[in-house]
């Protein structure tokens, strides 16, 4: 194995080919369970991951994910209940019709306790803060909605409905509200319902329990059998999630506050506390630099280099990976400890990219590869001088609007110069702006902001400006 910081280039990471999966799941918990809406990824974006899927159906004509979420998630609002607060009850109705939100929200804070006196009346102004928050959804994102449908269901807990929306609120965040005990409750409110048998088995997956995780895998698979897209994302995981049951059941595991270790207890025993003492200084040096510390032990699973490709389904190429689907950053360490440069890099490179997932959950997919790739260059500490000598002379740039998404689709070789364009474009940004500003601009990707708004909002520049302006300070350095 080559460990050049060039070499690595090629074959160090391939986390904008597997984050395609993770996000796949959410995406299809999202629309294909929750929301009721057909609207699976694309054929393409399927095609990218490491155990493609068969494309999924089209959805039907004119009708869009919005639409459907409206129809699916809202409560009817229209029959108010007979009280003498019906006026004020009224009131408040009309302000969130109108997307009067604050106002609304206002309203509701202020209601007199005797409002909620009668259980119609008490059911009523649940379903006022439950269509308040998919307003504020909508609007703001789900991070603005979370206390909205926190209220809903602290006044009407039996309502499937606003149980549903607050347990997508909780996704969405990665809160760790979203317990087995949540989620006990809401199987038996919503039996036929996939939507919580997967979020069961990924909390079962953060634990280590994979063969609870695999058996509530088949229940959801069981209770979407009319949806043959997920079916078959369902069986991906699954296997997946077999595999590496049967891979690391042989496997010794350490644990410290911030870690858990799997190694291979005959052959890697020598290695795993120095992996975890890189990974505790990682810890406090980026978290420090991020401003963000993980909300759960993270996993790191060492394997031989024989068995890591079959363990993980990577390609041969590849030096280590962060699998966001099952939460783990996953090495190769035959001869690791004969070149701790190389390990201290990959391992610090995957943290970084596993902060950022565990930083932007479910909306990780807005952030662009380029900026996330960027990002675990630079907070990583990993300068890989190479890249810079590799890229004298005419370089023939690629435009970062194509750099956005994933990049297994990138014209043969174009790898070095779109991680030199990450790199050098995250380093311009940090230079110019700030981490704190590079901070704002993560919370904008979390609230699913798209790229040209995050950079207009948060950086007050244009992003083609942005861009304009860093090819010019490349320039410079260059002359």
């Amino acid at each position: 194995m080559l460990h050049s910081a060039l070499t690595r280039m090629y074959r160090r990471n391939i986390t904008h080919i597997l984050i395609p999966l993770g996000i796949g799941l959410v995406i299809l918990i999202s629309y294909n369970l929750f929301l009721k809406s057909p609207s699976p990824p694309s054929s393409a974006q399927l095609a990218e991951t490491i155990e493609p899927v068969a494309p999924p159906p089209a959805p039907p004509p004119n009708r869009s994910p919005e639409t459907d979420s409206k129809q699916a998630r809202s409560l009817d609002q229209s029959v108010i209940p007979s009280t003498s607060h019906e006026a004020l009850l009224e009131s408040i109705r009309d302000e969130i019709e109108k997307h009067n939100l604050s106002l609304a929200e206002n309203k509701l804070n202020a209601l007199p306790p005797t409002v909620l006196s009668s259980r119609g009346s008490r059911s009523f102004v649940a379903i006022l803060w439950n269509n308040l928050g998919l307003q504020q959804e909508r609007l703001h994102g789900t991070r603005a909605s979370l206390n909205a449908f926190k209220r809903a269901a602290e006044l009407d807990d039996a309502n499937p409905v606003i149980l549903m929306n607050l347990a997508h609120a909780y996704w969405e965040q990665r809160d760790r509200a979203l317990n087995a005990e949540f989620l006990t409750k809401l199987m038996k409110l919503v039996p036929e319902e996939p939507f919580p048998h997967l979020a069961m088995a990924d909390l079962l997956q953060e634990q280590d329990e994979l063969a609870e995780a695999a058996k509530h895998l088949s229940q959801a698979a069981a209770r979407a059998k009319q949806d043959p897209a997920l079916q078959s994302y369902l069986a991906t995981v699954t296997a997946k999630v077999q595999r590496t049951q049967s891979v690391e059941s042989q496997m010794t595991a350490r644990h410290s506050t911030h870690f858990v270790i799997k190694f291979d207890g005959e052959e890697d025993q020598g290695i795993w506390t120095a992996v975890l003492e890189i990974l505790e200084d990682a810890y406090r040096d980026i978290g420090q630099k991020f401003g963000h510390f993980p909300s759960k032990p993270i996993m790191v699973v060492l394997h031989t280099k024989d068995s890591f490709q079959g363990a993980t389904g990577s390609p041969a190429w590849a030096d280590g990976l962060y699998d966001p689907s099952l939460g783990r950053i996953q090495i190769p360490t035959q001869g690791a400890t004969m070149d701790t440069k190389w390990l201290t890099s990959v391992l610090r490179h995957e943290y970084v990219h596993a902060l950022l997932h565990d930083r932007l959950g479910t909306s990780v997919g807005t952030l662009p590869t380029w900026l996330n790739e960027g990002l675990a260059m630079q907070w990583a500490g990993d300068t890989w001088p190479d890249l810079d000598q590799a890229m004298q002379g005419e370089i023939n740039m690629i435009p970062l609007s194509d750099l956005e998404g994933s990049w297994s689709a990138l014209p043969a070789g174009t790898s070095t110069v779109a991680y030199w364009e990450a790199n050098s474009a995250t380093r311009y940004m940090i230079e110019r702006w700030g981490l704190a500003r590079v901070d704002e601009l993560l919370n904008a990707f979390q609230g699913k902001s798209s790229v040209a708004t995050a950079f207009q909002n948060k950086l007050f520049i244009s992003y083609e400006e942005f861009r304009r302006q860093w090819l010019e300070s490349v320039e410079q350095h260059r002359s």
